[in-house]
């Protein structure tokens, strides 16, 4: 049955019409060879002529040559046939896989569709779980990247079949939902509107293994109008209708659809499966009636057409029930051993199933005295039990909810029901006051106009006072980063000149006359590029006084690093080097990096205070499509504490702290770049700039 409803889906893409072999010769292109003969393919496919189509199939792979386009949909086509010619899945599986590949090598996405939903189906007949898993893995991929409205219409619906075989049925409705929203946005089609239909006759059959019958109805009824020119698809829903009145106890509605089944003409495969399914559910409704010999020819019907479906689900329902029936006439032997049949791969098939299959088997043995066995499979039932209780648990809950909103909404209408008797009462009075109440309406609207009025003129006011707050506190904001930048940039210059100058003042006699040569050359060479550092900042900030945004342009970092190591010139007792072996070049702020920079060496030059053979290290690289700028000091380290406000916005730090990290993170994250910090105790500190592309 469950291959049945997911090939409905296949056949919308093909055409209603046959007609004869095409004559290939009467073709120039090889092109037109193929359109035509896949075009009499899919002609075949909707005559169900599978032997034939093979020979087509085959013909086709052969002409088609190196084309993956035409090979994967003629491998799928060689699939089809082996599937419905008696089932030969294996064979069926191999062409399937073959499709799937060609279609994958040039994204084909319709053969590619149309593989993955057949895939899903084989790899479950086949009971290959591992490669279903992955099949399910990928789907959602495709699903994630593509909007296609034909792929998301037919595999949603296989995802949902896929949660159905494990009992998910939320996630199964869900997917089937989606699946039929995007079914109606298909161009309209007999094929497309019956899919609608089997859509919602399999979201009933959820319902039904929910046990919420008049919920299951309720989709099967919207199933009809979609359906109704289908007996073929109509004798799968009057099933599920059968199973819904079984539990209902209502024989007469039983009983119409058990004869209605039998007058539905089908010459397809459902023939026998349908039939099996009906005097399956008739036999079920005899039992809980207490009749065991009318159940038990039901039974034996149901097991017989069941294995002239040649369909593993149906034989495996029909032989549950028997088993269920030959329990119940006392005859324990037989019924272990048909439901030992039944058992297998019952899991695959339906959970449900599988464990009242278990319970029974159980109770069999436990009526015989086999207390061993009796444990054995009560085991297996109470394990596969408690998943399904868990399920039902969220199920009850969804109910629970469900009824609450359906409870709420009743109360409303019962309110507004008293309300509109209410309304017709003053109504009657409102006609014997209706001057006044006329010309109480026109007052309250004049002063509700001027309320309005004067309302609209404040929100004005208080936008453009907004407006103007805004612009202050940006403008507020903007001070601040200058003068936190003016700060760290100008204070190492600025306090190393005033530290040779009181040295000179107040010690002369510990300077010889060479390093005191030496020292003035630096202070001068340090005070003239601390000046040319103030021009730089002060035009830079000049510029951005109005609107602190940077400014894009390709720049060698090369250059900012030959400033940067000019500005901190006047620093003694610490190397400060440059590694640019790739010559970088960099879209960015230059004055941005440059600000950051700077002060990121001003702080490692901090942190160097008191360090013998201080060194700082800038490099640049570049790594996984990102440039990397990395400075290392080898200081003392410090803690994460430190380091906080690289990271969090709240955090704000002192200026006088010398750290400024606050001003790096806000002017980094202006020019798209992150900075991460890797500090350890005695072994120094390295900050990384990373550069997004």
């Amino acid at each position: 049955m469950k291959k049945v409803w997911i090939l409905l889906l296949f056949f919308t893409i093909f055409s209603v019409f046959a007609q004869q072999e095409p004559n290939l010769a009467r073709y120039k292109s090889l092109d037109e060879k193929l359109k035509v003969w896949m075009n009499y393919a899919d002609e075949i496919i909707d005559l169900e002529d599978y032997s034939k189509l093979l020979v087509i199939a085959e013909k086709g792979i052969s002409i088609s040559k190196n084309n993956p386009a035409y090979l994967s949909r003629f491998y799928l086509y060689k699939g089809l046939a082996y599937e419905f010619s008696n089932n030969q899945y294996q064979k069926a599986l191999v062409n399937y896989e073959l499709s799937l590949k060609y279609s994958k090598s040039i994204k084909h996405l319709k053969n590619q569709t149309s593989a993955l939903m057949r895939l899903n189906y084989i790899y479950y007949s086949l009971n290959d779980t591992i490669k279903r898993e992955n099949l399910i893995q990928y789907i959602k991929k495709v699903l994630d990247t593509t909007k296609n409205t034909y792929t998301q219409s037919v595999l949603n619906g296989s995802l949902g079949e896929y949660y159905l075989d494990y009992s998910e049925y939320e996630k199964f409705i869900g997917y089937q939902l989606k699946a039929i929203t995007y079914k109606k946005l298909l161009k309209k089609s007999i094929s497309n509107t019956e899919n609608i239909g089997v859509s919602y006759s399999q979201i009933a059959s959820a319902y039904i293994k929910m046990k919420q019958f008049d919920k299951a109805i309720e989709y099967l009824n919207d199933a009809k109008p979609y359906i109704k020119t289908s007996p073929y698809i109509s004798a799968f829903s009057c099933n599920y209708y059968m199973q819904c009145f079984v539990a209902e106890k209502k024989l007469d509605s039983v009983q119409k659809y058990y004869k209605l089944i039998y007058t539905l003409p089908s010459e397809k495969d459902s023939l026998f499966l349908n039939l099996s399914f009906a005097n399956r559910s008739m036999s079920e409704y005899y039992v809980n009636e207490g009749k065991i010999n009318v159940a038990y020819n039901y039974a034996k019907k149901a097991v017989l057409l069941g294995q002239k479906s040649n369909d593993g689900d149906i034989i495996m329902e029909a032989n549950t029930i028997m088993g269920n029936v030959l329990y119940e006439k006392g005859d324990y032997k037989k019924a272990i051993e048909t439901l030992k049949k039944a058992s297998t791969n019952a899991l695959n098939y339906d959970k449900e199933s599988f464990v009242n299959i278990n319970k029974k088997l159980s109770q069999s043995y436990a009526a015989l005295g086999l207390w061993k066995e009796a444990f054995y499979y009560n085991e297996i039932y109470s394990k596969y039990s408690d998943e399904m209780m868990q399920e039902s648990a969220k199920q009850s809950i969804a109910n629970a909810e469900a009824h609450y909103q359906n409870k709420t909404k009743g109360q409303e209408i019962k309110t507004l029901s008293t309300q509109n008797t209410i309304n017709n009462i003053q109504i009657q009075e409102a006609k014997k006051q209706r001057f006044f109440l006329i010309s109480g309406l026109i007052l309250v609207g004049i002063i509700g106009l001027l309320l309005f009025k004067q309302n609209q003129n404040r929100k004005k006011t208080n936008q453009k006072l907004q407006v103007l707050n805004q612009e202050l506190d940006e403008a507020n904001k903007i001070k601040a980063r200058f003068f936190s930048i003016l700060n760290h940039d100008l204070r190492s210059p600025v306090s190393n000149l005033i530290h040779f100058l009181h040295l000179q003042k107040e010690s002369p006699e510990l300077i010889d006359e060479a390093t005191a040569l030496r020292m003035q050359t630096k202070v001068i060479t340090g005070a003239e590029n601390l000046l040319t550092s103030m021009e730089d900042i002060l035009l830079w900030s000049k510029g951005q006084m109005e609107n602190f945004k940077p400014n894009f342009q390709k720049i060698a970092l090369s250059t900012i690093f030959e400033e940067s190591q000019k500005h901190f010139s006047s620093i003694e007792n610490i190397k400060i080097s440059f590694e640019d072996p790739e010559n970088i070049l960099l879209n960015t702020d230059e004055n941005y990096l440059k600000t950051i920079i700077r002060n990121l060496t001003g702080n490692a030059i901090k942190a160097l205070d008191k360090t013998q053979n201080g060194k700082i290290i800038w490099k640049a690289w570049n790594e996984n499509n990102q440039t990397h700028i990395s400075i290392t000091d080898n200081g003392k380290g410090g803690t994460q504490e430190q380091f906080k406000a690289l990271y969090d916005d709240s955090e704000v730090i002192g200026i006088k702290s010398g750290l400024g990290l606050h001003l790096i993170r806000d002017l980094a994250t202006a020019i798209n770049c992150k900075i991460e910090v890797n500090s350890q105790q005695d072994s120094g500190t390295t900050f990384t700039i990373k550069v997004c592309h």
